[in-house]
């Protein structure tokens, strides 16, 4: 009979011929050859170790912001690198931009607590405590025992002219965290802003008594202290921490409304108050105990 060498069963057998006898040709391999495996620039730009990231958190803020957008070049999905961008742009005012850089990692991470918790500090420092809302019950609901939420929460409230609601947040932090100085510091600013600077001076001096305490919170006890016309205390704190120009500016703002207030209680302030700091905000990376 007729042997059709186009028929698909000789086809096969010669093939299996070939490959018997080593014959190898394209038409015959059933497989692709192997790529050569890629070659590795050993130049080529690298993301950083964590060590190095660490030491990146003493960095002052702008060269902070450029480290971090390195790494988002390299890695746009880089939770971490979006975060510390978003804290350096907040650290040099520029507030819109940081709340550009945390939104968009919620978008990627949209239940990573440091991501929820940087764009609610974001909006807060912007004074738009109202978008912080809702990050902060997300990063609440994750992390039911997380101190951090709840103050800040007590800061956006208080931006949203709600103050009971506002009281009731900082007491759950310290609920949840006893003493935290950052706590503390946070609840004794709610008071001192509505006048009761004896009780912020209670709550201040035990955060300043802290081991964990901070610069933020001697500062805090300072401007509290200045505002009661306690200045030689005042000025020895704002000394420890501050420059020359920036302890005068507040030592000559308390000395000026030292005497109007003791001649007219209702005068209005003649010069600009000293910062209030929320140390919740500034402390990005504090989860305290």
């Amino acid at each position: 009979m007729f042997r059709n060498p186009a028929h698909p069963l000789i086809a096969l057998a010669s093939a299996a011929a070939l490959l018997t006898l080593g014959a190898t040709p394209a038409a015959a391999w059933p497989f692709a050859a192997p790529k050569p495996a890629a070659k590795v620039d050993p130049n080529a730009p690298h993301k950083a170790t964590p060590e190095q990231r660490a030491a990146a958190a003493r960095l002052e803020p702008l060269s902070r912001a450029a480290f971090w957008q390195r790494e988002l070049g390299l890695d746009p999905a880089d939770t971490e690198a979006s975060v510390g961008l978003s804290a350096a742009l907040r650290a040099l005012g520029k507030y819109d931009e940081a709340a550009d850089a945390a939104d968009r990692a919620l978008l990627a991470a949209p239940k990573n607590i440091d991501v929820l918790l940087e764009s609610a500090r974001d909006h807060i420092a912007a004074g738009h405590g109202f978008y912080a809302i809702q990050p902060l019950k997300d990063a609440a609901t994750l992390a039911p025992k997380d101190w951090r939420p709840h103050s800040l929460m007590g800061i956006a409230l208080e931006q949203s002219e709600r103050p009971d609601e506002a009281l009731a947040a900082y007491q759950r932090a310290l609920t949840l965290s006893p003493n935290n100085p950052a706590a503390l510091s946070n609840l004794a600013l709610f008071y001192a802003t509505r006048g009761d600077t004896a009780q912020a001076e209670t709550l201040l001096r035990r955060a300043a008594a802290d081991p964990r305490s901070t610069s933020q919170e001697r500062q805090n006890l300072a401007l509290v202290l200045g505002l009661e016309g306690k200045t030689a205390e005042a000025e020895r704190l704002m000394r420890q921490d501050l420059p020359p120009e920036s302890a005068d500016a507040n030592l000559n703002y308390f000395k000026s409304e030292a005497a109007p207030r003791a001649a007219a209680p209702t005068a209005q302030p003649t010069a600009t108050p000293p910062t209030r700091t929320w140390n919740s905000v500034e402390r990005s990376d504090a989860k305290g105990g």
